[in-house]
């Protein structure tokens, strides 16, 4: 027998695809927005939320039944802040220039909607195994599309993925450049992740058409 079961490896298979937290669900969409424009920070959010939310599931599971009803937000909150808190700090100790430049969105970690939303919706009402296989899954279908919108926007908008130059150089007008391409300017504008965001939605659409409201 496997280590995860048909119904447990829907948890994490789910969000990459026919549920996917920021093109079905439509939650986590500002980050989306703000810290896309190169795939360094793309990477680095969707890796925190990724650990906020894994861990954060299994303690909320873990404390589900202590947790009185009335009070249960303010505990998810203090919770998911305190292991925001040292996702920061670690990100500081090891990356501090990288930390800087996601500034403040790494602390809005802690008002993210799908995190909080799985919580309650998930953790609250499963055990700790399934509620950590729910929150790696839905941390990896938010983590992809911030990869994806980042990849083209950085790529596009700036030539580079990674900070590394594989379109050429623009100035000495190697590769691509000798040809006449020119940087996308408005790809690093965060309306263009909105719109990277609405092809997804379409392409995702376009292959099952059970995900196209009436």
């Amino acid at each position: 027998m496997g280590l995860l079961s048909k119904k447990d490896s829907r948890l994490i298979l789910d969000p990459l695809a026919d549920n996917n937290p920021i093109t079905i669900q439509v939650l986590g969409i500002c980050s989306a927005l703000a810290i896309t424009a190169q795939l360094k920070a793309s990477i680095v959010m969707a890796v925190s939320v990724m650990v906020v939310l894994g861990v954060g599931n299994v303690v909320i599971s873990l404390l589900r039944n202590v947790i009185p009803g009335k009070i249960r937000i303010i505990a998810q909150l203090i919770i998911v802040a305190a292991l925001v808190i040292i996702v920061d700090q670690v990100l500081k100790a090891f990356a501090y220039e990288l930390s800087k430049q996601l500034s403040v969105f790494i602390g809005l970690i802690i008002t993210n909607c799908i995190i909080m939303g799985r919580f309650e919706a998930f953790a609250l009402a499963n055990k700790p195994w399934r509620s950590f296989l729910d929150g790696i899954g839905n941390a990896a279908g938010y983590g992809l599309i911030l990869i994806i919108v980042g990849f083209f926007r950085e790529l596009l908008g700036s030539g580079t993925l990674l900070g590394f130059k594989v379109l050429g150089d623009p100035i000495a007008k190697t590769g691509l450049y000798a040809l006449g391409y020119e940087n996308n300017g408005f790809m690093l504008l965060s309306p263009m992740a909105l719109i990277v965001i609405g092809i997804i939605i379409w392409v995702q659409r376009s292959r099952n058409k059970e995900l196209i409201e009436e």
